[in-house]
Order: structure tokens, then sequence, then C-alpha cells
């Protein structure tokens, strides 16, 4: 199949560091190459794939403060149209700003909706639910408005991510220092636990940080790592005793949390979202419903088996599934446009 993924251009793909909607199109990207389907990425020029290339931008507009996002964006996503008769399949990996061109092409398009990020985006997605086949990445995630073609979990490469030779020194955090993510109850939990917390991730809410976060570390028991490496992923999320991942929001899938399991690391979270689909309660990890029952996992969580962990992650969050399954939908839509 001739295959465009329209990535974001907030950041390089793959990212560097943070950019979830990137990496995303990147495992998907590469997937589709190695199976030997010809695939166009659109991205940003910094990008590195093995697909070829189509960029309006040298670097995403959050690593180069030079580039109007708007203007950039409309450059990117108006690319890939007017490129669409090259195409069998455009896949957008983008948001909902792209669907407005869909129904100007021919070529089918397929949506991965990675989260409603308000309530008025909606009706764009509702809107154009005739021209684009949408893809959840949660079943907990589907809005009761619109109409999906599947839910398809994403997939990490599995081979990055290992068991640690030496785990449990401390508990990790890691993702948007933000309070939808729950930097300030990860940091109250391992306080009450006894136990040294490592942050890792970037800060997004900068008030946040400075009001709530920043006068809570010393340096020691809590140290903010700031945001972590791919290289560096592996080792900061295997030596945890477990990844606290209290979140304050439905959260539509969280990398963070299959990437600990994928190094064999418990999740202990709250249980909102996807997070009952991702964790395995009592295998995986353990769902909990508010900071005292966090405090007391922390004592109990080691006692499950990272191996059993890395094996259900290794199983269930591959990328190369997620590839094969969004390949079984390409098919399946083409034949549906040939049979018309």
């Amino acid at each position: 199949m001739r295959i465009a993924v329209l990535a974001p251009i907030s950041w390089r793909v793959p990212p560097r560091h943070y950019g979830p909607w990137e990496l995303f199109a990147s495992l998907l990207t590469e997937g589709l190459v190695a199976r030997g389907h010809n695939v166009t990425l659109f991205a940003s020029a910094d990008s590195e794939t093995a697909a070829h290339l189509a960029s309006v931008v040298p670097t995403g507009w959050s690593e180069d403060p030079a580039i109007d996002p708007k203007v950039a964006e409309c450059l990117h996503i108006s690319q890939v149209f007017e490129r669409a008769t090259e195409f069998d399949i455009i896949h957008n990996g983008f948001d909902f700003l792209p669907l407005t061109y869909s129904g100007l092409v021919r070529t089918p398009v397929v949506t991965t909706i990675h989260g409603f990020s308000a309530p008025a985006i909606v009706p764009v997605f509702a809107k154009y639910a005739d021209r684009s086949a949408y893809v959840a990445i949660s079943d907990a995630d589907r809005h009761p408005d619109l109409r999906y073609a599947a839910t398809i979990h994403h997939g990490i490469d599995t081979d990055d991510f290992g068991i640690h030779p030496d785990p449990g020194a401390y508990l990790a955090y890691f993702g948007r220092i933000h309070p939808d993510k729950g930097t300030v109850e990860a940091i109250d939990v391992a306080e009450r636990a006894g136990l040294p917390l490592r942050i890792g991730g970037i800060v997004q809410d900068r008030d946040y940080f400075a009001e709530l976060v920043e006068p809570r570390l010393d340096g020691d028991r809590v140290r903010f790592v700031g945001a972590v490496p791919a290289g560096e992923r592996s080792a900061f999320l295997g030596g945890a005793v477990a990844l606290l991942h209290l979140i304050r929001f439905d959260e539509p899938f969280g990398f963070s949390v299959v990437e600990a399991m994928a190094c064999g690391t418990p999740v202990i979270a709250f249980p909102r979202g996807s997070m009952r689909e991702l964790i395995d309660h009592g295998t995986t990890g353990l769902l909990v419903d508010d900071v005292d029952a966090a405090v007391e996992a922390t004592s109990t969580v080691s006692t499950l088996d990272r191996a059993a962990i890395r094996a259900v992650a290794v199983a269930r969050f591959g990328h190369d599934r997620m590839v094969d399954e969004y390949v079984a939908l390409y098919e399946q839509i083409l034949a549906g446009v040939h049979d018309r």
C-alpha cells in the first residue's frame, strides 16, 4: 500500500525525550516500512525514518521558538492533502484539524484519536465522521457521540526495555509535570512510604512546578531528573520499586505505564481512563482509589513477579501487534472502497 502518515510537528519524529504522538507516528511508520509498504512520513525535517520524509519545517515548533506553530501546521497539513492522489491511505495522527481537508479528497483517511483536549473539539470529529475511519486508543476513550472503526492500543518497542539487574531503589514518577498527572500526589506517597522518589518528565505547568513541586525537592529523597531520553528510559523505569501513576484525569492511554511494565516494573495507579485496560490488578500493578491506598500498595507491590509483568507487556503492547492491527484496518477500508 501507498501510505501517508501525518505526524504532529511539535517535536521531532521519533521524539528525543517527550512527544507521545510523535512516538506513535514513528513506531507505526517504521513498522509499515518493515512490512514492505511504500510510506511517506509527513514530519519535521530533522525526523529520522526509513520512509520517505516530507517536511515544511526544519524542526518541531516546541524545539524552535522562531517557528510560528499555526503557520507551520497549516503548511504541514495542506501538504499531505495536496498530494492525496499519490496515496491509497492517509493516516492522520495529528488530531482534528486535518479532518477539515478530508472532504476535499477521495483518498480514504484513518484518524487515530489520541484523546480530547476539550469537549469543544468533538463537533469537528462528528462533522467528518463519514470522511474518516476513527480509531480509539482505548475503549475508555471512546466518545459516545462518535462511531469508531476500531480500538487499537498503542504499542512500544519492547526490545528497548528490560528487567533491571538490581531494581527497587526508589519510586518513579514519569510524565508531564502537571496537576492532571499527579506529581504532588506522587511526592506525598513517597514521603509517607519512606521511599526516595525520582521525578522524570518535562515541566508543562510552570506555576504548578514552582509553587507545589519545586519547594519539596531536596536533591536526595525527592529528586527531579528532568526529561528522560529514550536511551535512558529503561534504566530509569527498571530501577524503580514501582511507577506511581496517580492521574487526576481520564487518561486515554499511558506510554509510561506500558514502558514500565516492559521493564518488569509494577505500576501503582488511580483507576481512571484507560488504566483498567492497561493494568492487570494484582499481576502487573495495583489499582488504588486514593493516596492512602497508594501508600499501602508500596509495601506490597514488590511481591509481584517482574518477569511475569514484562511477559504480559511484551504480549499485549508490542509495536508489531499495533502495526498488524492498523494494516488489517487499512485493508478492510480499501476493500470497502474498491467494492463501491
